[in-house]
């Protein structure tokens, strides 16, 4: 699917993300699913729809070998972490670290990815992930542990914005926060599509004025999925088809930043094989006319 034109022309970012020219490097981002269980043998029988590949590392804690073997002989795999808690302040936990390295070096993986939250305190497990406030303080945690990560793994490391349903007072604006971020730890952006426009509309604020503000060479992979409402407030369940507002928006991504692979996720009410093509499909036009246009 993914069209590469010639030799990457490669300049080292910082300690860590390569920033690339994409008009050099590559004429369509490369286009991929999150691994679930209902869709695994599909992914495993190598459809032409799939250039790419995203593995939940939790998925794969102790186990798994196997499979990931597979996966890293035909795609390019993205490890992504839920449970790091990059966010916390203090050590991280030695354990899911450990782990998470397990499963990103079975895969040779492309990418590391994991969120900017916390979902652990001291004392507590919450079980999902939580905003931060936009602070000198979490930057400075979040960019210490984000090197300590990507010197563990030594693989490009790439964070991720969530959906936030309150507005955390903060000294900086998110898109200033994230540029900090990158240049600080020398990492790059998952920008999930959906949550940016979830927050949007949730918060009220133009998401493509947002998307400027963020510098382009930052942002290397996209996540996108349908997002839900309910009593008119926006949610990301992954559990929807892309909506059209999505597609035009990932049209604005695409064309603005050296975007390198765009991961279709669901979770719940995932549709037949032959409706995930196709929406496959349409993310590969779109990433298309964007590049071209």
């Amino acid at each position: 699917m993914a069209a590469v034109v010639g030799e990457a022309v490669v300049v080292a970012a910082a300690e860590g993300v390569a920033v690339t020219d994409h008009q050099e490097l590559i004429e369509v981002p490369l286009l991929g699913i999150g691994l679930r269980q209902p869709v695994a043998d599909w992914v495993l029988s190598h459809p032409p729809e799939l250039d790419c590949v995203e593995v939940t590392a939790e998925h794969f804690f102790d186990s798994g070998a196997t499979v990931l073997a597979q996966l890293a002989n035909h795609y390019q795999v993205s490890v992504h972490g839920l449970g790091l808690s990059l966010g916390t302040p203090g050590p991280l936990e030695e354990s899911t670290l450990r782990q998470f390295q397990r499963v990103a070096d079975l895969t040779n993986a492309r990418w590391i990815t994991e969120h900017i939250a916390f979902t652990k305190t001291d004392d507590v497990d919450l079980g999902h992930l939580n905003p931060l406030p936009m602070t000198s303080g979490s930057l400075t945690t979040l960019a210490d542990h984000a090197r300590e990560v990507m010197d563990r793994c030594q693989r490009p490391l790439l964070l991720e914005n969530i959906t936030s349903y309150l507005r955390i007072p903060g000294e900086l604006t998110e898109p200033e926060f994230l540029n900090r971020l990158c240049e600080r730890a020398g990492i790059g952006l998952l920008l999930d599509v959906t949550n940016l426009f979830i927050n949007s509309q949730n918060h009220d604020f133009d998401p493509i004025d947002w998307l400027h503000e963020v510098e382009a060479d930052f942002i290397r992979q996209v996540h996108i999925v349908g997002y839900s409402i309910r009593d008119g407030v926006y949610h990301d369940r992954h559990s929807e088809p892309i909506q059209n507002n999505l597609y035009e928006l990932l049209r604005e991504v695409v064309s603005y930043a050296p975007v390198e692979a765009v991961i279709l996720e669901r979770d719940v009410a995932i549709p037949a094989v032959n409706e995930l093509a196709g929406e496959l499909h349409r993310l590969e036009k779109t990433c298309e006319r964007a590049r071209h246009s």
